[in-house]
């Protein structure tokens, strides 16, 4: 058992590395480690590699728009690698088979690229340009943006299938995209501090609040793009 707590100590809290081991109870975890440690370090690598892809196709976007154009649609560009915590904790919720085949198979949004636009008609024109690229296949679609979750959050979100070019392969690898407008990336940053606070008192009026802000901020990102002057953009071929 310390050897296999060596193993799994960094990778994710006690609290889910106690669960990890409970739920391998019929199996020999010591023996699930051996067979598995090293093929998910390098499941992480290629995410890491999809995310970069990614993130380079938006950075040349961006700049042939600048150029073509003379718009900068893009005001900053995140990423982020879900963390083997809750990678672990996902896949016991959702009693999935623990493997990495299992992983890659049924985890959509292990590695998540974040776009942040001034405008909301900058969302729908990077988005479809970048759909229209021949090596990206869409999976999955969800518009927050038109249809807002209950509680304010708005948000579109791409789950994207695009290759890695690795040294002697291809592989392809999903990765989630989210489009937001300044406004939304604040509003869902903040909401997720407040909501998420241990010590918050009358959460029913919280969540009133927070949806009242959402609201606002949407009428502020329409207004802005009104006063700007500005008019969707529309790009047959890129």
């Amino acid at each position: 058992m310390e050897k296999i707590n060596e193993e799994l100590n960094g990778l994710w809290e006690d609290a889910i590395r106690t669960r990890f081991l409970e739920h391998m109870k019929d199996e020999d975890p010591e023996e699930w480690i051996k067979q598995n440690a090293l093929d998910f370090r390098e499941l992480m690598s290629y995410y890491r590699c999809a995310i970069m892809e990614v993130e380079t196709k938006f950075k040349v976007l961006d700049e042939e728009l600048s150029l073509k154009y003379d718009m900068n649609p893009i005001e900053s560009i995140k990423s982020r690698l879900k963390s083997p915590a809750s990678i672990v904790d996902k896949m016991l919720r959702r009693d999935f088979s623990f493997s990495v085949e299992s992983i890659e198979k049924n985890l959509n949004d292990i590695a998540g690229v974040r776009v942040i636009t001034a405008f909301p008609s900058d969302i729908y024109m990077l988005s479809e340009a970048f759909l229209r690229q021949d090596d990206i296949k869409l999976l999955q679609e969800k518009d927050y943006i038109q249809n807002p979750k209950p509680n304010g959050y708005r948000s579109l979100h791409l789950i994207v299938e695009t290759p890695i070019f690795l040294h002697n392969s291809t592989k392809l690898m999903k990765v989630e995209v989210q489009f937001r407008t300044i406004s939304m990336d604040w509003w869902a940053t903040t909401e997720h501090k407040i909501r998420y606070k241990k010590d918050v008192e009358f959460p029913e009026i919280i969540d009133r609040e927070l949806l009242e802000c959402a609201e606002m901020a949407a009428v502020l990102d329409k207004k802005m793009e009104i006063i700007s002057g500005r008019k969707p953009l529309k790009i047959e071929a890129i």
